[in-house]
């Protein structure tokens, strides 16, 4: 067994644990969040709050199970919406035999390509005032430029197969040769893009929330609690250890878990075992009869 094979399902499950913690916490945090108590003196430790209390003299640890939904919630959405429109976008453009189809439909997104990601959601938060839903349509809509390119690149090879002609000749619709066969091609590719995807889109999610767009200035949000409670950091750190770590495992346990099911799915039964060796022809005997007729009278029992 190669120290690769042996290393899978410990790197799989290390993934899995990194990533368990904030994502139960985001999603059953909110059920055990409780009512909220009586507020005590900001960046204080002790009184019954055991993480200590924030800006606003809130208890962090209720903060930290609210905040946690919200990050994950907005991060899935934008990636499933920029993946709905990437998909059948980039297919079009890799089994499209018009030139002007695909230049109509890639050179639009090459520009919005250009601009930075960041920088568009700053502009049009600067104009209208996007809560959560806004936010996850903001960050769709600068993922989906790179999301189509990528789509593109990984089914343009499968879609110039000799089969894929074969499926049109035969009658087959544009969607079950697009979906069924080109789309299954690239599937693992598509999936190592998704994980890589969805931790930039975390990473975009928590750095727009810290900016102010897309949450309240007092909201129950991971990166929120980072941006407002950084003032009392050396007085009460665990308001903003605690959520930046959360944020950190979750988009690092994302990649990793990621990675770590591609690699299983690399390994196939038999694919460490060693190849059998070739067979050698054997030698011709001396006086010309072919090979496989000639018997040795001397070993053979039946002469």
């Amino acid at each position: 067994m190669s120290a690769r094979t042996a290393s899978g399902p410990g790197r799989f499950i290390f993934a899995l644990l990194v990533i368990a913690v904030p994502l139960l916490l985001a999603l059953l945090g909110p059920l055990f969040a409780g009512e909220p108590g009586p507020r005590a003196p900001s960046f204080t430790v002790g009184g019954g709050h055991w993480a200590g209390t924030d800006f606003v003299g809130r208890d962090v640890w209720r903060q930290v199970l609210l905040g946690g939904r919200p990050v994950v919630l907005t991060a899935l959405a934008a990636t499933a919406l920029a993946y709905a429109v990437a998909l059948p976008l980039g297919l079009i453009g890799a089994l499209t035999h018009r030139r002007w189809l695909e230049e109509l439909l890639m050179r639009p997104l090459d520009v919005l390509l250009a601009v930075p990601s960041l920088l568009i959601i700053l502009l049009v938060a600067a104009v209208l005032t996007p809560g959560a839903g806004g936010l996850a349509l903001l960050v769709a809509l600068v993922n989906i430029p790179d999301a189509v390119r990528a789509v593109r690149g990984a089914t343009a090879e499968a879609a110039a197969r000799p089969a894929v002609e074969a499926l049109r000749m035969q009658g087959e619709t544009w969607w079950r040769t697009a979906v069924g066969y080109v789309g299954r091609s690239a599937l693992r590719t598509l999936a190592a893009d998704a994980g890589v995807r969805l931790t930039g889109v975390l990473y975009l999610v928590a750095t727009a929330a810290f900016l102010g767009v897309g949450a309240e200035p007092d909201a129950a949000d991971w990166a929120v609690m980072v941006d407002r409670n950084r003032t009392g950091m050396f007085v009460q750190p665990w308001a903003v250890v605690l959520p930046a770590v959360l944020i950190m495992a979750l988009t690092m346990g994302t990649n990793l878990l990621f990675d770590a099911a591609l690699t299983r799915r690399d390994r196939t039964p038999g694919r460490d075992r060693a190849p059998r060796p070739a067979r050698t022809p054997a030698p011709l005997p001396t006086d010309g009869t072919p090979s496989g007729t000639a018997r040795d009278e001397k070993s053979d029992p039946c002469i």
